[in-house]
């Protein structure tokens, strides 16, 4: 995937999830800590460099920390220096999905789960190759997959 798909996604429209998976907050909130919650259901954004899994280097796959979709792969993941685990790309392209955040004066790229709409993250075109996308995700949003 590149940038230029990124923004027709925010602009067209996502790619058909695999499936879905729909809860309420109340529901969330029993499988979820509140620190969790806030940041996967309320879009918000834990402190940088204080996140599980910022420095992790374990081999693995890294699912949404609510409904458990496999997101990303560490042989993707490297080290941008911003504070929060950073990816290149996604393991599949229907298993995020992106729309446009114009929150705190600033526009971005928001990255959700599409099967369970968690806020993950951003995304930005200053990644290394191949794709050049540095998915910044919060850890509070993913788990390494057992």
């Amino acid at each position: 995937m590149k940038w230029t798909d990124v923004l027709q996604f925010t602009t067209n429209g996502n790619l058909t999830a695999p499936t879905r998976v729909v809860k309420s907050d109340e529901e969330w909130k029993k499988i979820l800590t509140p620190d969790e919650f806030y940041v996967t259901r309320k879009k918000g954004t834990e402190r940088a460099f204080s996140g599980e899994y910022c420095e992790a280097h374990v081999p693995g796959l890294y699912a949404c920390r609510c409904c458990g979709t496999v997101l990303f792969d560490s042989r993707t993941k490297f080290e941008s220096g911003t504070g929060w685990p950073s990816f290149t790309d996604s393991v599949e392209p229907n298993v995020t999905k992106y729309t446009k955040d114009s929150s705190f004066g600033m526009t971005r790229v928001e990255v959700e789960c599409s099967v369970c709409d968690c806020h993950l993250g951003h995304v930005f075109p200053d990644g290394p190759a191949p794709t050049g996308l540095r998915f910044c995700i919060n850890s509070a949003s993913i788990k390494l997959a057992e």
